[in-house]
């Protein structure tokens, strides 16, 4: 639902259709953490602008203060830092065809959202040297917790509806977040995105392939090294279960990978036990990950491992 808002919306922009004085795009992702917001942005950015880097990440934590609002645009003249140029404005000087991401845009003091007010309407800021910075060509994505916390008690406490009643569930996920959207943000702003998206909890499958994508991350950089990594699909089970939680999402997913196979493969390539030419499988036994190494062999990839045990269960 996430990628197909965002596809249409850029789609959009791309064939004409948008104003052209505003930017590509504008959208608002909300969710809980953990669930693929900024891989997102970060994703867009490599398929619209060609490369993953093509995104400017701004923490708006650091601005809740209004003196802090300035940064953005740069200091006055005369102030520290007046040289250096701001910090959003002086980043798309120089790159211009970029996501510009304003992570947990909740905790921007409101002084912020009269800078994002422009930029959204005129596409345009003038920093404090008074160059005119052009964002007609950016794509704006502002991330947002608001209400994450409150879906989370709920499901505490017991009011998740089941799997039954997925869709009916995140219907009024999506109500809920909406409702403490309006409460936060003025009209004026929020009439101003072309999307606002929520983000559901991911479940057990979505998980699984992003282990899987994780997994296959590490065997290419490890395939480099003349070494072929392959997963049972209980490697990968193993490494979804530990790696999902229900406050963080799949954020815990990167240090289960570390800590259980980054950290085992690069000790027993120290240890001689594994090295180039080798085929390493890879498979669970208990709350452990096993490494077989079984010699010369094709490339492996996570998603395309058979799961023995359930095709002899069959």
């Amino acid at each position: 639902e996430a990628v197909s808002a965002v596809a249409k919306a850029i789609r959009r922009g791309r064939v004409g259709l948008k104003d052209p004085k505003r930017p590509t795009g504008s959208f608002i992702f909300l969710g809980p953490t953990g669930v693929g917001k900024t891989e997102l942005c970060k994703a867009l950015a490599e398929a619209v602008f060609g490369d993953e880097d093509a995104m400017i990440r701004i923490d708006m934590s650091e601005y809740m203060e209004k003196h802090n609002t300035s940064k953005l645009i740069g200091s006055p003249p005369g102030y520290v830092g007046y040289d250096e140029g701001g910090q959003l404005t002086e980043k798309v000087r120089r790159k211009p065809y970029s996501v510009i991401l304003f992570d947990e845009i909740e905790k921007a003091h409101p002084d912020v959202f009269n800078l994002l007010l422009q930029i959204l309407e005129d596409g345009r800021l003038t920093d404090s040297h008074g160059r005119v910075v052009n964002f007609k060509n950016t794509i704006i994505v502002m991330t947002s917790n608001l209400g994450a916390h409150d879906l989370f008690n709920r499901k505490r406490l017991g009011f998740s509806t089941g799997d039954n009643d997925g869709v009916t569930d995140q219907e009024e996920i999506k109500s809920t977040v909406m409702s403490q959207l309006k409460k936060t943000f003025r009209p004026e702003f929020l009439n101003r995105i072309d999307e606002i998206i929520v983000f559901h909890q991911l479940d057990r499958e979505q998980i699984k392939k992003i282990a899987t994508g994780m997994f296959n991350t590490v065997a290419e950089r490890i395939r480099g090294l003349g070494i072929e990594l392959v997963a049972d699909a209980s490697a990968i089970e193993l490494i979804a279960d530990e790696g999902f939680d229900p406050v963080y999402g799949a954020r815990p997913l990167r240090r289960v990978i570390q800590s259980k196979l980054e950290d085992a493969i690069s000790e027993r390539m120290l240890e001689g036990s594994i090295k180039a030419g080798s085929t390493v499988r890879v498979y669970a036994e208990g709350k452990d990950l096993k490494f077989e190494t079984v010699g010369g062999g094709s490339a492996g990839k996570a998603e395309n491992v058979r799961d023995d045990a359930a095709e002899n269960r069959q």
